[in-house]
């Protein structure tokens, strides 16, 4: 190909590329970020086939294919062993984390997949032409409405997670979470401290001044102290100088630990500028995200590790979470989803 055809094939793409990385340099914590950046992907690999083919090269137009067949084969092997892979996941999360509804997302999961496999195998004998095809096309359209927003979710959540922090901030804020026995450190929550404290000496170690660390969390009303108590404690504990430390003791929420945090912060230097960053784990750092731009708080986060077995669980439960956040606009789509349902039913009926 000559250059020109080169760059006829790829405009597209780099013209979304630029789209997609402003748009994520001006604000990371935004869906829209996920979808600009899946345009670009999907009309680079595309444009890049398009290249490839069209090069002549027999040896690369092989080993690309056969990449190619390599993936869709274990995609097709995903979705063919999605109960087995979310029964699996189930029984790890039930057996180290404990059996709390929010633990078991993806055996509830599984069992209402099964349920829906079931019914669309043999309810077609007893469930009138009408109302079985509309039930198929509303299951149908919903699940592909699903599949597709929580995989914008896992790719604006990806990006967010590789979005590099400057160590030049003056504050760190550390999220929150359940202590053990009401005044230890679970290992989830010592995992976002770690985080900062790393952070924090490595800001040291560049020569630039020591930041201050928000330690913030509440008491629930089965803890003998703050999560913020305990917390400090950890971090002391670590060789952190008490000097260097803040308590936010009253939040109960991530919105309140971002807006009292903003608070404390203002008490400390007015309306001086400053630079922020927040830690949570990994799986809840672009949510955070969103409730640090609600709460007017200049800040990004900062994603501590979270054990594998864990996450599937986590990301499901952070996608619901932001299901409700954004309920207004997941209703109208499925509300335009069952208008559709019952276009067909009506359908059906009328040609029986």
């Amino acid at each position: 190909m000559s250059a020109q055809e080169l760059f006829i094939v790829f405009a597209i793409p780099i013209v979304l590329g630029v789209i997609f990385a402003f748009s994520f340099t001006v604000e990371p914590r935004r869906l829209i970020n996920g979808v600009l950046f899946n345009f670009f992907a999907v009309t680079f690999l595309v444009a890049l086939a398009i290249a490839i083919l069209r090069s002549g090269n027999l040896l690369l137009i092989s080993v690309t294919g056969v990449l190619f067949l390599i993936i869709i084969l274990i995609v097709a092997l995903l979705f063919a062993l999605h109960l087995f892979w979310l029964l699996w996941n189930a029984i790890l999360v039930w057996r180290r984390e404990g059996h709390s509804l929010s633990n078991m997302l993806t055996l509830y999961i599984a069992i209402g997949l099964l349920l829906i496999e079931i019914a669309a195998s043999f309810g077609r004998r007893f469930i009138p032409d009408p109302l079985y095809f509309s039930l198929a096309i509303f299951f149908g359209l919903g699940g592909f409405y699903v599949l597709l927003t929580l995989y914008n979710f896992l790719t604006v959540l990806i990006l967010y997670n590789f979005r590099p922090q400057p160590h030049n901030r003056t504050f760190l804020i550390v999220l929150g979470a359940g202590l053990l026995h009401g005044d230890q450190v679970s290992p989830l929550l010592a995992s976002r401290i770690d985080a900062a404290i790393k952070f924090y000496r490595k800001q040291i170690k560049k020569g630039r001044p020591a930041p201050r660390i928000i330690f913030s969390g509440g008491k629930g009303s089965d803890e003998a102290i703050s999560e913020a108590m305990a917390m400090q404690r950890y971090a002391l504990g670590k060789g952190i100088p008490e000097g260097d430390t803040l308590l936010e003791d009253q939040s109960t929420t991530t919105l309140e630990n971002m807006q009292f945090s903003k608070r404390l912060i203002t008490q400390e230097i007015g309306e001086s500028p400053y630079k922020a960053s927040f830690f949570t784990n990994n799986y809840h750092l672009f949510r955070a995200g969103i409730f640090a731009r609600m709460a007017g708080i200049a800040a990004n986060g900062v994603g501590g590790a979270t054990s594998f077995y864990f996450l599937p669980n986590a990301v499901i439960r952070e996608y619901l979470a932001l299901v409700v956040l954004y309920k207004r606009r997941h209703a109208v789509a499925f509300g335009l989803i069952v208008l559709i349902a019952i276009a067909e039913f009506l359908r059906v009926w009328h040609l029986g």
